[in-house]
């Protein structure tokens, strides 16, 4: 038997004798089919927006060991090159339904859970301010302190309860604040066009060079603030960083603020597969040290010379509808589970209704701003499940052609559809079924590779090859229950 094999099947056997049995896990209940909320009509084309922002840099990052999120496990932080930020929206249509809030964390993700606790400690808030939504979202950012609990010491948790404590306590601030700074004023939707930027490094090639940009301009003419969506890792440091950081869009805000005084929330789009930032000396930076601080902050310097760019928006009317959908994802990743089984992640299993085995709840969320559609993911999906351009059957790792794989999520939404990843959660990778394959002995332990020598490290931190299925089928039932209620 081979080392990584037995190392495998005491693992298994420690998650079956935790868990004993499916059926001893919480039933998975039947979830209330979310409503559509929109005003019936815009009754202009002004908002009320504020925006607020709150370190998430511990004081003793220096003295305490805390563990740096990306790459791989137990790499204690040695420093910092720039402080990690939550950041905070509040906007409301001025219709009476109240104002939702999207906030933006330089991390590399937070669980469910985590999100509702923010949330339950938000609950006055909601009550005061007539809050009708409230999103977390998360940059990705593989320089920051592990939120998550997978890169400390296995197996131990790398999570620490105090930062996250702050991170809780930052992010209320930063809510509270940007609520009381709203002011009244129009909101731009631009777009514009990146294409020299990222790099697919896996097959099939298939990404959204766009670059969606937000600006509301305040009618008493202060500051603007933007909301930016990019698709990209945000990991231009490296895995040999061993600074916190929050990664290239520290820099992309910065010199936003610099430029014009706008303040700036970030976001990401489908960026699984892998979708990073390309750096042209790359090898010449190995060469000569790893130090990636000057080409990251050259990165994130151009990523925002693109966003001020942009010269063709449209101002929209004050029109906000939403829904928010929970959902079932089937868990079949047995490392993910025993993780979860014994503290490492903060995750609830539940049985599938079918006894089938377990699932975890999250959830997927739908926003109209007038014209722009954005969908709220979970997860880092790749991006054909959203624009296409699936493998067919000769070059997919499994045989089978692109008809095994869920219809693309803009053709349920529509092509100008605006992906946020992470948000309100973190599952991990999502894949196309036709090209989804598990080691044959360790699955999920060891990457797999296919008959073309491709290595398929993606599905070790995936949940399972259904969820792509399960994402495409609600994101229709949300788009039929919007249709709906628009044509009532």
């Amino acid at each position: 038997m081979k080392p990584m094999t037995a190392v495998y099947n005491v693992l298994n056997s420690v998650l079956t004798a935790q868990s004993k049995h499916v059926t001893e896990a919480k039933a998975a209940k039947p979830l209330k089919k979310a409503e559509f909320s929109c005003p019936f009509k815009a009754k202009g084309s002004e908002f009320s927006l504020g925006y607020a922002r709150a370190s998430i840099l511990p004081d003793d990052v220096n003295k305490k060991k805390y563990y740096i999120a990306g790459y791989g496990e137990n790499k204690p932080a040695k420093g910092v090159l720039d402080a990690p930020h939550t950041h905070a929206v509040w906007i409301d249509d001025l219709s009476g339904l109240g104002g939702i809030v999207l906030v933006s964390l330089d991390i590399v993700g937070m669980l469910n859970s985590d999100v509702n606790e923010l949330r339950r400690r938000l609950n006055d808030f909601v009550k005061l301010s007539g809050c009708r939504s409230i999103n977390i979202v998360s940059t990705h950012n593989h320089a920051g302190i592990d939120t998550m609990g997978i890169w400390g010491p296995l197996p131990f948790s790398g999570k620490d309860p105090k930062y996250m404590e702050l991170v809780f306590s930052q992010t209320v601030k930063a809510v509270k604040q940007a609520y009381t700074q709203r002011k009244r004023g129009s909101l731009y939707l631009g777009k514009i066009e990146v294409p020299d930027m990222q790099e697919d490094i896996r097959t099939p090639i298939v990404y959204s060079k766009t670059l969606t940009r937000l600006r509301f301009a305040p009618a008493d003419g202060s500051n603007e603030v933007y909301i930016i969506n990019f698709a990209s890792h945000s990991e231009s440091l490296q895995g040999c960083n061993e600074l916190v950081s929050a990664d290239f869009p520290h820099y992309l805000r910065e010199r936003i603020r610099e430029k014009t005084g706008a303040e700036t929330l970030y976001c990401v789009g489908a960026i699984g597969g892998m979708i990073s930032m390309d750096i042209p000396n790359e090898q010449e930076i190995r060469d000569s040290g790893n130090d990636f601080s000057q080409s990251t902050k050259e990165i994130g310097e151009k990523l925002a010379d693109y966003a001020l760019a942009i010269r063709e928006e449209v101002r929209l009317n004050a029109k906000i509808g939403l829904i928010r959908q929970e959902v079932y994802f089937k868990a079949e990743n047995t490392i993910l589970l025993l993780a979860a089984k014994i503290g490492i992640l903060k995750a609830n299993e539940f049985r599938m209704p079918d006894k089938s085995g377990f699932a975890m709840k999250s959830e997927i969320s739908y926003i109209e701003i007038d014209s722009l559609k954005i969908l709220l993911i979970p997860c880092e999906i790749f991006p054909e499940l959203v624009y296409g351009g699936y493998l067919g059957a000769e070059e997919s790792a499994t045989g089978y052609g692109a008809e095994i794989n869920p219809v693309p999520l803009k053709e349920i939404v529509g092509d100008d559809v605006m992906i946020i990843g992470l948000a309100n959660d973190e599952l991990g990778y999502v894949l196309p079924p036709n090209d989804y394959i598990l080691h044959p002995e360790t699955p999920y332990f060891e990457n797999a590779r296919d008959h073309h020598e491709r290595r398929h490290y993606e599905e070790t931190n995936s949940l399972g090859p259904e969820t792509a299925e399960k994402i495409a089928q609600t994101v229709a039932e949300i788009i039929n229950t919007v249709e709906k209620a628009k044509n009532m």
